[in-house]
């Protein structure tokens, strides 16, 4: 029997009201950006000379993302229904347990196969600690901070793995590639191991406590448009219907994520690429990369509060279009100032539309089974590391260069904000309110 109220009257809502928890949750997700960040720089870039890839060996190399775009993507799905099964802290703590092999396997790596059975283990770190920290804070938020939550959320973990790809990159130089991966990933898995067990608090209660003033009718704002052919205990494969195609919202807002990764995985694995065989070293190809990930993360800091004030589905398409635009431009100069300049426009696209995609499936999600709607996005969104490597590798692996992937994920791009815009809603209850 669902609790009254009553139960759930200690239990309050906001950012203010929950800084504590609200902060300790911004430094794990930066903890798990510094951990794939420690991935995007040194082993793309070194992976002919140090790990044994073959020159020109596209689909070789795209391997580990495809790997990690795969697991990613299911774990992100298992973790939104774990969650609401033992909790949002036991996910949180088996991602980090996970995530221990990982330092050590790139250190001893004799293959290029330990490196794809490492980023394995990564997809599942990823998938279930990035999935925990954003439903821990959409849990204790309120609905007209979601796009600010998301933001912040975002920022934080991106901001990680813009600084890991730089320190990295450093640390490659100085200590030898495979010693500085392994010191800097076992300090931040070590340290996130330690802060979860005594800082991260169980915040399922909030959650509860939001779906029982919906039960009574004591909820109070601008309620949203939720889908009206769902129940409000949906199975697991409801959910995932309703995600995929039988809401047309949600299904462009997952397609939309699907494919806004191919864009983060291009800069994974074909921008060290082309930009080493351009003649930069491992410190510039940081810096440029780096770029992108700050830009990405320092500006949605502003986008998702941003649409908190004009609505999700502008800055959706809007950065899905400038995206696609920064990837063109990568090819359309050179020189370190004018790659700088495109990774920076391909970051504020990404900062438009990333945090807002997130914020609009919570929107006109019941908080019942938002914790699963979040994370079958998410398994849509991060399969897109996965189609995307493979496909412009494949495409890369035909035409024999790299800049051929560029333009494939510029042109996705551009498709995919389109059919946002064709089969698209605003989702802020309060711009679009649901109709009594």
């Amino acid at each position: 029997m669902e609790p009254n109220t009553a139960s759930y009257e200690h239990y309050r809502h906001g950012i203010r009201e929950n800084l504590h928890q609200f902060s300790h949750q911004l430094g794990q997700v930066f903890l798990v950006g510094l951990t794939i960040g420690m991935m995007r720089t040194v082993v793309p870039a070194l992976a002919e000379s140090e790990f044994g890839v073959a020159e020109g060996s596209f689909l070789m190399l795209t391997s580990f993302v495809v790997a990690f775009g795969l697991v990613k993507g299911v774990l992100n799905f298992v973790a939104g229904r774990l969650a609401e099964r033992i909790g949002r802290k036991k996910v949180l703590l088996y991602g980090w347990l996970s995530a221990i092999p990982i330092p050590v396997m790139v250190l001893l790596a004799p293959s290029w196969g330990w490196i794809v059975a490492a980023t394995v283990l990564l997809g599942v770190n990823q998938g279930l600690c990035w999935s925990m920290t954003q439903t821990s804070k959409m849990d204790i938020t309120r609905a007209d901070e979601r796009g600010l939550t998301m933001g912040l959320n975002e920022f934080s973990g991106y901001v990680g793995v813009a600084i890991a790809g730089i320190v990295t990159g450093y640390l490659a130089i100085g200590l030898g590639p495979r010693m500085g991966l392994f010191v800097f990933g076992a300090v931040v898995i070590g340290l996130a191991i330690v802060l979860t067990l005594i800082s991260i608090r169980e915040t399922h209660g909030w959650a509860k406590a939001e779906s029982a003033r919906h039960a009574s009718g004591t909820a109070t704002g601008p309620k949203a448009r939720l889908p009206g052919n769902i129940s409000d205990n949906p199975t697991t494969g409801e959910v995932f219907t309703l995600m995929s195609w039988r809401d047309r919202r949600m299904a462009a807002f997952s397609q939309a994520g699907l494919v806004e990764k191919f864009v983060d995985a291009l800069v994974w694995v074909f921008y060290p690429v082309y930009l080493y065989q351009q003649g930069l070293g491992l410190g510039a190809i940081g810096w440029i990369v780096g770029i992108y990930g700050f830009v990405w993360g320092g500006s949605q800091f502003v986008t998702g509060r941003l649409s908190d004030h004009i609505g999700r589905l502008k800055p959706i398409v809007w950065g899905m279009w400038l995206c696609g635009g920064g990837v063109a431009l990568m090819l359309l100069g050179d020189g370190v100032l004018w790659w700088s300049f495109s990774a920076a426009v391909t970051g504020i696209g990404m900062a438009l539309l990333y945090p807002n995609l997130s914020a609009a499936v919570a929107d006109i999600s019941h908080p019942n089974w938002r914790s699963s709607a979040i994370g079958i996005y998410r398994f849509w969104r991060d399969l897109g590391y996965g189609i995307g490597a493979l496909a412009f590798g494949i495409i890369a692996n035909v035409t024999g260069v790299v800049t051929s992937g560029f333009w494939f994920v510029a042109i996705a791009m551009f498709l995919s904000g389109a059919l946002v815009m064709l089969w698209g809603e605003e989702t802020h209850p309060r711009l679009n309110p649901k109709r009594e």
